[in-house]
């Protein structure tokens, strides 16, 4: 039988072809087209899945907890506000915009300047030439301690002035600090003779050139630089002597206060408010241990206990030592000043 005769066979009988297979990806849809004669068989047209990919859902946090939002870059700049300035800072926006230029100064100047001299002049030049000048304040210390009735503190400064000044080499070597003479240097002036009077600091500072003060500092730092000028004169009262000096004296600070700088830089979340709650709290540190009177105790005699042998009977009792009851403690307010 030809393949002509089997194909009429089938249209005769009304038979469908065989559909073509699709493959599996393939999504079908048949469309029925209406016909006005017989009925035509399906047409398959293939369409492709376009069905969308669900969403991510985030999990609710559980316990009320708030969502916790993405950490910023890492170079990103979180700022804190200050709210109102404090009673003691009446000029904090003036002051803030003040360390920030200060700041601004320092790392691109005064830092890489400091660092340099640190650097290039060997350390024992350095601690010669800052024991020099900080000898030079000697008479100032002096001074105040006599201001302030403090007749022990201020012989042990004359004292450490005429050692260092001649056994040291005009206040190169700090030879009264080491034994046999073991004389401290403890800084004075007359900020501190204000504050030892009741004198109230005022209001906090951030000034150019002098950094964290106060009213009271500002006023009591001036009477201490005119101290050598007027009572001596030439060569202090010159400023081929004042500018040099002051410039020694701001690098070796800055060189002492590199890793300070470099914490509140880093780590602090407000640099200018950590600067003035540190510089306010050491000043009133300073200024309670000059007001404060320490009594003297008299201690009596040490008592040894009395330790039971090893034959005592269970029944013996231990004797109980006790405090001896001649210790006395002198009123504070009894004691002569240190």
């Amino acid at each position: 039988m030809s393949v002509s005769a089997v194909a009429a066979l089938l249209l005769l009988s009304g038979a469908s072809p065989a559909a073509a297979e699709v493959a599996p990806e393939i999504l079908t849809e048949t469309t029925s087209q209406p016909y006005a004669g017989d009925v035509l068989p399906p047409k398959v047209v293939p369409t492709i899945g376009t069905n969308p990919s669900p969403a991510p859902v985030t999990p609710e946090p559980s316990g009320g907890e708030q969502p916790t939002p993405a950490p910023g870059a890492p170079n990103e700049i979180v700022v804190t506000a200050r709210g109102d300035a404090p009673p003691g800072d009446p000029l904090q926006a003036v002051n803030v915009e003040s360390y920030r230029a200060v700041q601004a100064i320092d790392q691109a100047l005064v830092g890489p300047i400091a660092m340099g001299y640190q650097g290039i002049v060997p350390e024992p030049v350095r601690d010669g030439v800052g024991n020099a000048l900080r000898n030079l304040t000697e008479p100032v210390n002096f001074l105040n301690y006599l201001l302030q009735f403090k007749i022990g503190k201020a012989a042990e400064t004359l004292g450490r002035f005429a050692i260092n000044s001649t056994f040291g080499v005009g206040g190169l070597f700090d030879v009264a600090k080491k034994k046999p003479f073991n004389l401290p240097y403890r800084r004075n002036g007359f900020a501190n003779t204000l504050g030892f009077y009741g004198v109230e600091p005022g209001p906090f500072f951030y000034l150019p050139l002098f950094g964290a003060t106060t009213l009271r500092d500002m006023a009591g730092n001036g009477l201490d630089m005119l101290v050598l000028p007027t009572a001596i004169g030439k060569p202090f009262n010159r400023t081929a002597y004042a500018v040099p000096t002051t410039v020694v004296r701001a690098l070796n600070d800055r060189i002492e206060r590199d890793a300070e700088i470099e914490r509140l830089q880093q780590q602090s979340l407000d640099p200018y408010v950590e600067t003035r709650t540190l510089y306010l709290e050491m000043r009133q540190r300073e200024i309670d241990a000059l007001r404060v009177r320490i009594p003297a105790i008299t201690v009596g005699p040490p008592v040894e206990p009395t330790v039971p042998q090893a034959d005592t009977l269970p029944d013996q009792e231990t004797p109980i030592v006790e405090a001896p009851a001649d210790i006395e403690t002198l009123p504070a307010g009894n004691m002569p000043p240190l």
